[in-house]
């Protein structure tokens, strides 16, 4: 029986070879090394994955692909090539000490998943995620101009489009073309919460009105810290959230 596509999943599968391919290479697998697949659906990644050589621990929600997938990859699942987790990717799933993140992930989802893995205590190393392409074009700031989205990931790791892909390569075709993006350099920057916090509050409160200037979406702050703060990084005082860069929003963060 061919399994229909939940669209309560986010469900559009990979049917591109290429592409899947492009993904992997992308994830510049070391043998033997974990590999994190969220959502595998019918396995066409996760074919991939395994062709390259890594350990794959695939997290699939759908019960009933499981199934499928038990069935499809038998062998490698008895030689200990992949391990298939059924359950939800957002939940508390232990994952291996060293790992990378590559995925055809369910849109929906986007940036519930950046924010688990990447704010995670134990990140992965890299992550090459398929991400609607107008969200993959925000991370990486293509006009120039950060967003809370942007800053949330650059934080954390250093975001690069590897290829857009158009809406034809899954089934059944999505209403938006997509892009492939590769974080590199992943870390936690931050000492402890209390500071992972600061920083983001700080964030949401500079971008909680896009068209004002940024020391007035600060202004609950002290006025003359904020003024001293601009002086001595060098913000102007008609800079906007969108026109600072990431290590600027770090010295700002850190000066306030």
């Amino acid at each position: 029986m061919t399994h229909k596509a939940k669209k309560s999943l986010g469900q559009n599968f990979l049917i591109s070879p290429r592409v899947s391919n492009m993904i992997a290479k992308a994830g510049e697998i070391v043998v033997g090394e974990n590999v994190v697949e969220i959502g595998p659906g019918k396995g066409a990644l996760t074919k991939e994955l395994l062709s390259f050589g890594a350990h794959v621990i695939a997290i699939e929600k759908d019960s009933e692909l499981v199934s499928e997938l038990e069935k499809k990859f038998a062998k490698e699942i008895g030689e200990k090539k992949l391990e298939i987790i059924s359950g939800d990717a957002l939940d508390n799933i232990d994952l291996p000490k060293k790992y990378k993140l590559i995925a055809n992930i369910p849109y929906y989802i986007t940036g519930a998943i950046l924010e688990k893995f990447l704010g995670n205590k134990n990140p992965p190393s890299l992550a090459v995620l398929m991400l609607q392409k107008e969200v993959a074009e925000r991370i990486i700031a293509r006009d120039k101009k950060e967003s809370i989205l942007s800053i949330s990931v650059k934080v954390f790791g250093a975001p690069s489009i590897v290829m857009k892909v158009a809406r034809e390569n899954f089934f059944p075709i999505p209403n938006v073309d997509s892009a492939v993006l590769k974080i590199s350099d992943i870390k936690n920057p931050f000492t402890s919460e209390t500071e992972k916090g600061k920083f983001f509050a700080l964030v949401k409160k500079g971008f909680a009105h896009k068209r004002k200037k940024l020391a007035s979406n600060l202004a609950s702050e002290d006025k003359e810290e904020i003024k001293r703060a601009f002086s001595e990084i060098g913000i102007s005082e008609n800079a906007r959230a969108e026109d600072l860069s990431m290590e600027l929003w770090k010295k700002l963060s850190s000066f306030l």
